[in-house]
């Protein structure tokens, strides 16, 4: 057994706790002490590995709670079906924690292979769970339906549905509300949170059906998670009405102009337009879409042209919140502290004694990732993957 001591490193947990000195050990935070106290941890009767967190901040590992690790696209043909996710494409963005989920097809992909390739991650260092379902309602299942899934496989998180979009099923509120339903009474069965992550497309419904799928029910409407609100600002002005309602608001940290998106909000942008706005800053949470591909017609031939959602992209939105004057401890809960609680994985999220040892180190002269650790083990140093996934080359 290994033991890793960060020293005399600023850490945000996500509060800022000043210099501090983590131990991890067995995969765990076993200390967060003053700095210099280090030492006490050389007696110990195990090699300890030490790295320097001089000139760094500490936060813990991000929390990716909607990438596509196993592929998708598909629209425009084969040609368009991207590609699975690497290890080191993950933790090169800072994600130690990845939530896999199929997209627009739930026909030719499989849940029984996105399981695997969660597994596959998770035998490679980080952690990885996924969403059950799809973009049809109702949708794929490894067992028998959604709760099902939720209570017997221990990977499964919750349920994934499409909304306001051309290509989801269209389905009633009635179907919404059993579906949701469904899937919290197996979280409530298996000890999870069951959350159900609804895409939201720019269909002219937008959020009305989840407001009206709880308006006179008892679902609460926090089991809700919508995503890509930020894909234009007519989507964002109602996802900022959503949170005061006490809703979940997650914005998709590659759906942006950079990356092609025209009409999309920019992600700080849109984190501050929802905190300006009287947004809970703990309904808010970020994720990349990663390999999530949406299919246009150039404007020129008409040809089919994709634009791809990075997974390096919620690094490089933490980064560009923190730029953008959003304190450091609020960009971290929206990458890494609020979405380990929206999803309900309790040992992620924070650097606190007994939770895992998922940690960042960030330079903090320019904001470049230097390191990552998940799990106590060292993924990336001075800005390289040093693990690799067993075929990455």
């Amino acid at each position: 057994m290994q033991g890793l001591i960060i020293k005399n490193v600023k850490v945000y947990a996500p509060e800022p706790s000043g210099a501090r000195d983590i131990f991890i050990l067995g995969g765990k935070v076993v200390k967060v002490a003053e700095a210099g106290t280090a030492e006490n941890f050389n007696s110990l009767p195990f090699s300890v590995k030490t790295i320097n967190g001089g000139g760094l901040i500490a936060v813990p590992g991000i929390v990716d709670g909607h990438v596509h690790f196993n592929g998708a696209g598909g629209e425009g043909g084969p040609l368009y079906r991207t590609p699975p996710t690497g290890l080191s494409e993950l933790t090169g963005a800072g994600i130690t924690t990845a939530v896999g989920l199929l997209g627009t097809d739930g026909f030719t992909r499989s849940l029984r292979d996105l399981l695997m390739k969660a597994r596959s991650l998770s035998a490679e260092g980080i952690t990885a769970k996924i969403y059950t379902g799809a973009y049809q309602l109702p949708g794929p299942c490894l067992t028998t339906d959604a709760a099902s899934d939720i209570i017997l496989v221990e990977e499964v998180v919750g349920l994934k549905v499409a909304f306001s979009d051309h290509r989801s099923s269209h389905a009633s509120l009635q179907t919404l509300r059993e579906a949701v339903s469904q899937a919290r009474a197996g979280g409530i069965l298996a000890g999870k949170k069951g959350p159900v992550m609804v895409h939201i497309g720019e269909g002219p419904d937008r959020l009305k059906p989840l407001a009206e799928a709880v308006s006179g029910t008892d679902i609460p409407v926090a089991q809700l998670i919508p995503t890509h609100l930020n894909r234009s600002a007519r989507v964002l002005g109602e996802a900022l009405e959503w949170a005061k309602m006490g809703g979940n608001v997650d914005l998709s940290a590659g759906v942006s102009a950079r990356y092609g998106f025209s009409e999309a909000v920019d992600p700080p942008g849109a984190v501050q337009y929802l905190l300006d706005g009287g947004a809970p800053a703990e309904r808010i949470t970020m994720s990349s879409d990663g390999n999530g591909v949406m299919t246009l017609a150039g404007p020129a031939t008409g040809e089919a042209r994709p634009l791809i959602s990075p997974v390096r992209a919620l690094y490089e939105e933490f980064a560009g919140m923190i730029r953008a004057g959003i304190p450091v401890e609020t960009a971290v809960r929206i990458v890494s502290t609020n979405p380990a609680d929206r999803i309900g994985l309790s040992a992620k999220g924070r650097i606190r004694e007994g939770m895992d040892g998922d940690v960042l180190l960030i330079r903090e002269d320019g904001l470049d990732l230097d390191t990552v650790v998940a799990r106590g083990k060292i993924m990336v140093r001075d800005g390289h993957a040093v693990q690799k996934g067993l075929f990455e080359k």
